[in-house]
C-alpha cells in the first residue's frame, strides 16, 4: 500500500503501527519521526508562518473572509494550503489521509478532493480524521488501523495510552487543591485551547477554566483572563515549537495587565511545545498529558517528561 498523509497527527499514527515503510508522501507539517523527513512534500503553506502572531492571524482571518466572498473553483486558490497535484500524480497513493476537524490547522478533506480533481488516473481512498476530544483521538487510531490492516495493534496501543492517562490521573486524584488552569493557544490576539486540551488539564491534576472538551478553541479578552485570574497559565501557541513560542512572550509581558495575573505574580507561567504535544492531536497527547502535570507539580509527582518540550517563564 502507498500512503500519503497531510495530516502531522496521522503520520505518527501510521509510524505508530509500524507502516512507516508504506508512506510515500507527507505534509510539511509531518515532521516526526524524524525518518519522515526524507520523504517528498505533497503539501505547503501560502502564509508567512515567520510573520509576528498578529500578522499570522490576520492573513488567515483575510483569507477566512475572502473564501466567503466567492464561490466555485476560486475556493481552491484561496486556502491556506496548496497541494503538489503534479508530485500526487507521480506517487500514486493508494490512500491519503487528512482531516476535517480545522481548515487552519492542516490540509483539509476539502483541498484533498479539489487537488485530486486536476490529477489523472487515481482514484486513492481518503480517509479523513476528524477529533475533537480524546476518544475521538483514539477511535482516530482505530481508523487508521483499520484502513492500515492493523485494527488489533491500533486498539493494543489505544489501551496502553489510555492505561498511562488512567494512572497520571490517579496519582494527581491524591493531590488536595486543583489549581485553576488557562492554556493559551495564541497570544495576538488572546485564544484559550478548547477541544481535547481541558481533559488533559484534568487528568493532569487542573481545573481548565476557559475552553470546553470538544468544542473549537475561543477567542478571549484580557479582561476576561483578568477577571479569570489562573494560577497557572500555560503558553503553547498552535503551530509554534518551544523555541518560536518564546519569541513572542514579550507580547505579553508589554501588556499592561500581564502583571496583574496572579500566575505571573507567583511565577507559574510556563510554555509548553505547542506543534508536537497539546495541539497535535496523536499518541504523544498522553505525554502532553505528563507536561501539564510536571508543569502543575513539579517534583510532587514521578513522571518522566522530555524536559527539552517546556519551560518555566521567568
Amino acid at each position: 500500500m502507498r500512503i500519503v498523509s497531510l495530516l502531522a497527527s496521522a503520520t505518527e499514527m501510521i509510524a505508530a503501527l509500524g507502516c512507516l515503510d508504506q508512506l510515500v508522501g507527507r505534509s510539511h507539517e509531518c515532521d516526526y519521526p524524524h525518518e519522515v523527513l526524507q520523504l517528498p512534500l505533497v503539501s505547503n503553506v501560502q502564509i508567512d508562518v515567520n510573520a509576528t502572531s498578529e500578522q499570522i492571524d490576520a492573513q488567515i482571518k483575510q483569507i477566512a473572509h475572502t473564501k466567503d466572498a466567492v464561490q466555485g473553483n476560486a475556493l481552491r486558490a484561496l486556502s491556506i494550503y496548496v497541494i503538489d497535484t503534479d508530485l500526487l500524480q507521480t506517487l500514486q497513493p493508494d490512500i491519503i489521509f487528512t482531516q476535517t476537524q480545522c481548515e487552519v490547522c492542516a490540509v483539509s478533506e476539502r483541498d484533498v478532493i479539489q487537488a485530486l480533481q486536476q490529477v489523472v488516473g487515481i482514484q486513492p481512498r481518503i480517509v479523513s480524521l476528524a477529533p475533537y476530544r480524546l476518544s475521538d483521538v483514539w477511535e482516530d487510531l482505530i481508523r487508521v488501523g483499520e484502513a492500515l490492516d492493523r485494527k488489533e495493534q491500533a486498539q493494543q496501543l489505544v489501551n496502553d495510552y489510555q492505561q498511562r492517562l488512567n494512572s497520571l490521573a490517579q496519582m494527581t486524584a491524591m493531590l488536595r487543591t486543583k489549581p485553576r488552569v488557562a492554556v493559551l493557544e495564541w497570544l495576538d490576539p488572546l485564544m484559550v485551547a478548547g477541544n481535547w486540551t481541558p481533559e488533559l488539564i484534568n487528568v493532569a491534576g487542573g481545573e481548565a477554566i476557559f475552553g470546553r472538551v470538544g468544542e473549537h478553541s475561543p477567542w478571549l479578552t484580557w479582561e476576561e483572563l483578568v477577571t479569570a485570574n489562573p494560577n497557572v497559565l500555560v503558553l503553547s501557541p498552535c503551530g509554534f515549537s518551544l523555541e518560536r513560542t518564546m519569541q513572542d512572550i514579550p507580547l505579553l509581558q508589554r501588556h499592561p495587565a500581564w502583571q496583574e495575573l496572579q500566575a505571573v505574580q507567583q511565577g507559574r507561567v510556563y510554555a509548553i511545545d505547542g506543534i508536537y504535544y497539546l495541539n497535535r492531536s496523536g499518541p504523544r497527547l498522553v505525554e502532553s498529558a505528563e507536561l501539564l502535570a510536571r508543569a502543575l507539580w513539579g517534583e510532587r509527582l514521578t513522571i518522566n517528561v522530555d524536559e527539552s518540550a517546556w519551560r518555566e517563564i521567568a
